[in-house]
């Protein structure tokens, strides 16, 4: 069965501070005390914005509002949703962050995995590769290295991406992956079941 995804991002920057200090009312216990394990400040905001989001992608799916649904966190896995309760399979969703881009894809259907990177030529891309990338993908990096810079680094950026996406699917990681255009980001979204049609990107606000 083919399914469909909805893809949110947000400009995490353009948050103002007040308006984080009201967000964090809306995390349970287990969100804060990660939210406040983290050092960075925009780690901090990051997280916080990546969870107001994902309470809006999920209300609007489920047909409640972002304040009702409850995540709690998990151990070295995605967040769990513990409210609205729901008599059938919880539906698929992953968050994503990288510089001042956070987003959030939610499927009733299937489900996913989600990663952005921001593209930094400036980067050691041969170094990351080295630590990041298995025989195979090496063999694909090497293969890039004749190609234009632009590509080159294009290339690096989407094998890193659905890299980091199939691991956030999970046991499912044999899933097909959709490439989603963006200027500023790689975007990979892996999913489970055969989707409808590419996902596309929705620039939103954050609720005030």
């Amino acid at each position: 069965m083919s399914a469909a995804v909805s893809l949110w991002m947000v400009d995490a920057d353009a948050v103002s501070d007040a308006d984080l200090l009201r967000y964090r009312g809306w995390l349970l216990p287990s969100e804060m005390a990660r939210y406040q394990r983290f050092v960075r400040a925009q780690r901090q905001r990051q997280f916080v914005v990546g969870r107001v989001l994902l309470r809006m992608a999920l209300g609007r799916l489920l047909g409640v509002t972002p304040q009702d649904v409850r995540l709690e966190e998990q151990v070295g896995k995605a967040p769990r949703l513990v409210a609205p309760v729901l008599k059938g399979a919880p539906p698929g969703f992953s968050i994503a962050h990288s510089g001042r881009w956070v987003a959030c894809a939610t499927s009733a259907q299937t489900a996913l995995g989600l990663d952005i990177e921001m593209r930094d030529p400036g980067r050691d891309l041969a170094a990351l590769a080295e630590q990041a990338f298995d025989a195979a993908e090496m063999a694909q990096w090497v293969r890039m290295q004749n190609l234009p810079d632009e590509e080159r680094v294009d290339g690096f950026y989407r094998m890193w991406s659905e890299k980091e996406a199939r691991f956030k699917l999970g046991e499912a990681a044999t899933g097909l992956c959709a490439v989603v255009a963006h200027t500023e980001l790689s975007v990979v979204v892996c999913s489970e079941s055969p989707l409808v049609r590419p996902p596309q990107i929705e620039v939103v606000t954050l609720p005030s």
